[in-house]
């Protein structure tokens, strides 16, 4: 498409593609948590069928985090040299095929030389290497679409997909499995991903300038706020400053703080809905119902959390006011997460751990944010690479909450994911956003 940045200006109203973007985004994630969490809600079906042990359930859960984690690097490389675009719509069907394959996973010639837990494994490895992409690529796509003024709230976006997405995974796969069976929960899963990827493809831009429904006013929107007045281009030439982010304090902390957010976070993707069911006694149906709580206090709180990591950054200075963003974020979580696990009743349980879920996210929203302030030229390939390590604390999440409970019980486990949420929170004491690694940021 031809570049608008020329365009005569217009008196009329701002167009609203820009929100059409992030609702693309939004759309996105509810799709990869889907695919993401359709394995922990089919886990039991999954256990019973095939006699898989705890412990196993939790290395087959942790394989698509594996995967996922290793490819983040090459995922952002790829989203900020060629567009987030062309990598979202390959990416999109790469997983969607896997997810649907899932469901043949016992039958597959893996099964003969692996056995069933291994095959299972291995092919949600692969979804997780497909789905390394797509973070990164949404971080792009902020970076482009919503300026530099509103990074917290368009960053949230993402996080208010993961609610959104955690919300109607437990309803929807239980649904579909108590009619249909497992095996049709990811059918359907594999089928949606090629809808979705059919709108990136016919809707999206990599930039908005390049948009043939943008006009002048959302340009000049788009604009406030950032260093260079045209949006950057996909980097044909020229690489990531891998020097700069790993010897930067800045990154360092963020890596570390983003393990530590990964951690907790992953519990409510892995093994929430088997804790319900298992632990507090919840039927699997009620486990279906109570297991939609964090995820709606991530979608209400991220979307907060991000708003309000911008108007800190207004009012506080952007230095300070990322960092009280993800303070209150951090510390009311893990606060939150102590108190569910200790409470005896099972409903103050669930609403305690819910809640603590959603700050968890309303802290995370900056964590995306700060890789646009650092990098906006190459924003992907730095949420890549502190994506890599939130997802390595991600994959060791099941594997460690699994032998935790088993030795020590849940309580034990819970606690351990408090106290890793508030390391999390005491990272930004090193991290400072007013100093980016590129002269683009």
């Amino acid at each position: 498409m031809t570049d608008n940045f020329d365009r005569a200006p217009e008196r009329s109203r701002p167009t609203h593609v820009r929100w059409h973007m992030m609702a693309l985004v939004t759309a996105t994630v509810v799709l990869t948590y889907l695919d993401r969490l359709n394995l922990s809600i089919a886990g039991k079906y999954i256990q019973d069928e095939f006699a898989i042990s705890l412990k196993t359930m939790g290395w087959i859960l942790s394989a698509f985090l594996l995967g996922y984690a290793l490819s983040q690097i090459p995922g952002g490389y790829l989203a900020d040299r060629y567009g987030p675009r062309k990598v979202l719509v390959v990416t999109i069907c790469w997983w969607s095929v896997l997810t649907a394959a899932t469901a043949l996973a016992p039958q597959m010639p893996l099964r003969v030389w692996f056995g069933v837990a291994w095959s299972f494994a291995i092919v949600r490895f692969l979804i997780g290497i497909g789905e390394a992409p797509s973070i990164p690529g949404y971080t792009r796509v902020v970076s482009a679409w919503l300026g530099g003024v509103h990074r917290g709230f368009g960053s949230s976006f993402t996080q208010m997909g993961i609610g959104l997405g955690g919300a109607v995974t437990p309803v929807l796969i239980t649904f579909i499995m108590r009619h249909w069976g497992w095996r049709s929960a990811f059918y359907v899963c594999g089928s949606l991903g090629i809808v979705v990827a059919f709108a990136w493809h016919r809707y999206a831009t990599d930039r908005p300038e390049d948009h043939a429904g943008v006009n002048a006013a959302e340009l000049a929107l788009i604009r406030a706020g950032r260093a260079e007045a045209r949006t950057p281009r996909p980097a044909k030439r020229g690489a990531p400053p891998w020097g700069k982010m790993l010897s930067s304090v800045s990154v360092l902390a963020l890596v570390i703080g983003y393990f530590c957010q990964g951690f907790p976070i992953y519990f409510y993707h892995t093994w929430f809905f088997i804790y319900l069911v298992r632990a507090r006694g919840f039927s699997l149906t009620e486990g279906g119902i109570w297991g939609t709580t964090p995820y709606l206090a991530i979608a209400i709180l991220a979307p907060i959390g991000g708003s309000f990591s911008d108007f800190a950054a207004k009012r506080l200075g952007k230095k300070r006011g990322r960092k009280v963003a993800v303070w209150l974020g951090m510390f009311c979580s893990a606060a939150l997460l102590w108190a569910g696990g200790h409470a005896g009743n099972k409903v103050t349980a669930i609403l305690l751990l819910a809640a603590a879920a959603g700050f968890n996210m309303f802290g995370a929203a900056t964590f995306s944010a700060a890789c646009i302030d650092l990098s906006e030229r190459f924003s992907a390939s730095l949420a890549g690479l502190m994506n890599t390590f939130g997802n390595l604390g991600g994959w060791l999440s099941p594997i460690v909450t699994a032998y935790v409970a088993t030795n020590l019980g849940w309580t034990a486990a819970l606690t351990l994911a408090s106290v890793v949420t508030l390391v999390s929170g005491l990272s930004w004491i090193f991290i400072d956003t007013t100093k980016p690694l590129t002269k683009e940021a």
